[in-house]
């Protein structure tokens, strides 16, 4: 299995620090608004690569008024193995991350340990712009494949450096080719990654019996252009493309301007003309399946974080989601603001209560 056995914070967020001892079930942390209970979950995200499920600066993790830095620590049960990891920052400096005593760059985080978050802010995923929704595929992409995240910088990363020659109306072939082959190798890997991404998702949801709809995903291009697929013509479409981004001083074409599309399958209803409570499900839906999907691919389901869970979800619905969870073999730990809200888990969850006191979050252990 995936799973966390011990988990300490220090110094992160509201907690000066905290301890958690862990045997594999599911996490139910309860507690009222702005006691810490969010805090806990993202700094088990920050055991990803990335800037967790929060998006934030790695300063703005850190505990006032000491502002000393941070630190995560955990013993994680990845399959047959046991690691001990820690990522920490101090003041100043960019995060850290050391595994099983070695010094460790990120992105190896995600090659031991497979982390899917569903959060409040993501409720409206289907309402707003494209860049929310094609960093959802994205992260489920990385749980996948992990590599996916330095794709996507190196492609970034030029793209970025021939906005500037195209804002500075520069016209030299030579530095655009040479950004051009990078962006286009990049982009190669991202546009495959995505598709295998789909193409799981899918598998996953069609073999599943599940009370939660299906959702229909598909990738779609701007003014339903075809982005193509091969290192080639990628290259050659951005060069092509130069004349119309030069007026434009951007980059007009690319995995960039990709976008998420979902169907509500069962009514035939695009997603963003769902009701709240429908596009609720529709993501609980695709982080299970996410989930289902990894339990294969990887050989143990991710660890879920899941953040005020029981929002636009009705007693049946909530039922439904601890069942599959539980089902599932999942790590998953969920957030409500009372203990009523995680009943119907009974003694398949641990279950923790978060309170501040004197601006300092604790977090006690409830028997059930």
């Amino acid at each position: 299995m995936l799973a966390l056995r011990e988990l300490t914070l220090s110094h992160f967020r509201s907690h000066r620090i905290a301890r958690l001892s862990l045997d594999g079930r599911p996490v139910a942390i309860h507690g009222r608004n702005g006691a810490g209970k969010t805090n806990i979950l993202e700094a088990v995200s920050m055991l990803s690569p990335g800037r967790g499920l929060r998006r934030a600066t790695v300063d703005e993790m850190i505990r006032r008024p000491e502002g000393v830095g941070w630190k995560v620590t955990a013993t994680l049960q990845s399959l047959h193995q046991m690691h001990e990891v820690e990522t920490w920052v101090e003041a100043g400096s960019p995060r850290q991350v050391r595994i099983d005593g070695k010094t460790a760059p990120q992105v190896a985080l995600g090659r031991i340990a497979r982390i899917v978050w569903l959060v409040p802010v993501m409720d409206r995923l289907w309402v707003e712009g494209a860049e929310g929704r094609r960093r959802f595929l994205d992260r489920m992409t990385m749980s996948f494949e992990p590599d996916h995240a330095d794709a996507v910088l190196t492609y970034d990363k030029a793209m970025r450096e021939r906005n500037r020659l195209l804002k500075d109306g520069q016209r030299d072939d030579h530095w655009y080719g040479a950004l051009e082959s990078q962006m286009a190798r990049a982009a190669t890997d991202i546009i495959a990654n995505r598709a295998a991404t789909l193409s799981q998702l899918a598998a996953a949801q069609a073999e599943a019996e599940t009370a939660f709809p299906t959702a229909n995903l598909s990738l779609i291009q701007p003014e339903s252009t075809e982005l193509p697929e091969t290192e080639l013509d990628l290259a050659q479409a951005f060069a092509d493309s130069r004349p119309r981004d030069l007026l434009a001083g951007r980059t007009l074409i690319g995995p960039h301007r990709t976008d998420l599309a979902a169907i509500y399958a069962a009514k035939g209803i695009a997603a963003r003309d769902c009701s709240t409570g429908e596009q609720k499900a529709l993501l609980v839906s695709l982080i299970l399946a996410n989930g289902r999907a990894l339990a294969r691919d990887f050989g143990a389901p991710p660890i879920l974080l899941l953040d005020e869970v029981a929002a636009h979800l009705d007693a049946t619905r909530r039922a439904a989601l601890y069942d599959e969870v539980c089902a599932l073999g999942s790590q998953a730990f969920m957030t409500g603001t009372g203990p009523e809200l995680f009943a119907e888990l009974g003694d398949r969850a641990s279950h923790f209560e978060v309170s501040e006191v004197d601006g300092t979050s604790h977090i006690e252990e409830v028997t059930q």
